[in-house]
């Protein structure tokens, strides 16, 4: 088991917090369905709100999640910049029904992000790369 995983989780976000995930649509919070964490707040460990869970997205061949898309800024969905997050930097928090991520807010001034019109190519191995190394997280495919 991984130390820094209390969950056992090597590749995936881990998991805190003593309670089911309560909106969970399958038997959570080990196996749950993708939809019941879409919306779900990201905040720090500050408890500063970064943005919320947009989209998960799977490496189909792999079988694994890559990462999850945040959605952070603007108004009524207008100018909202999306920031794709590698799942294993991603700690899922039960009790509070968020996610934490170890970033300062600050941090995200230069994260690297994308609009809705321009997603980043899947196939680029060193855009998986440069996020990864980013937010400090193992590549998820190693």
């Amino acid at each position: 088991m991984n130390p820094q995983s209390p969950s056992g989780a090597e590749n995936g976000a881990r998991i805190q917090g003593a309670g089911l995930y309560e909106n969970a649509s399958g038997p959570g919070p080990r196996l749950i369905t993708a939809s019941t964490l879409t919306g779900d707040r990201v905040i720090n460990r500050s408890g500063d709100t970064l943005g919320e869970i947009s989209e998960i997205m799977l490496d189909v061949p792999r079988g694994r999640v890559a990462y999850a898309v945040m959605s952070a800024g603007g108004v009524l969905g207008v100018g909202k910049k999306l920031f794709a997050i590698p799942w294993n930097a991603l700690v899922l928090d039960t009790d509070r029904h968020c996610f934490i991520l170890d970033v300062p807010a600050e941090r995200f001034k230069d994260a690297p992000g994308f609009d809705k019109e321009h997603w980043p190519e899947q196939a680029d191995e060193q855009w998986h790369r440069d996020l990864h190394a980013y937010y400090r997280a193992p590549l998820y495919w190693e």
